[in-house]
């Protein structure tokens, strides 16, 4: 039997899909890094849980050595600027808020957790920045 060729378009559209992959995996396993000098650990993206604002992408990250008294704002202002905005575009509907979340452990998403140090903070992308807005 013999097969057509993939169109290019649709082989580029793979090749990309796959590198795309990998760098995230590697990206995962390897930790992003923050200005406080840490590599945080993605823990996950959830993007069918819409917010107050409509459609809302929830970035999620693990630093294990977080503590309760600490500033982390600088850290997560980085982490919507470089590593959430880049993975927003070009999703449908597009995101009207950006969650960034900061566990000293990982916590499934809607649960309680008590005895884990949490940071939540909200951002509404706009301009190519993240855009601070408090609860």
């Amino acid at each position: 039997m013999i097969r057509a060729a993939a169109p290019r378009s649709v082989l580029l559209f793979t090749l990309l899909a796959m590198l795309t992959a990998a760098g995230s995996c590697d990206e995962a396993a390897e930790g992003v890094a923050v200005p406080s000098g840490r590599l945080v650990q993605v823990q996950d993206v959830i993007t069918d849980a819409p917010g107050p604002a409509g459609a809302t992408a929830r970035f999620r990250f693990v630093v294990p050595d977080l503590t309760a008294g600490e500033d982390a704002s600088a850290d997560m202002q980085a982490l919507c600027d470089t590593h959430a905005l880049p993975q927003i575009a070009g999703m449908d509907p597009a995101p009207q808020q950006i969650i960034i979340a900061l566990a000293s452990q990982a916590v499934p998403f809607g649960q309680a957790a008590p005895d884990v140090v949490q940071f939540f903070e909200a951002y509404r992308p706009a301009d190519g920045t993240c855009i601070w807005e408090p609860f």
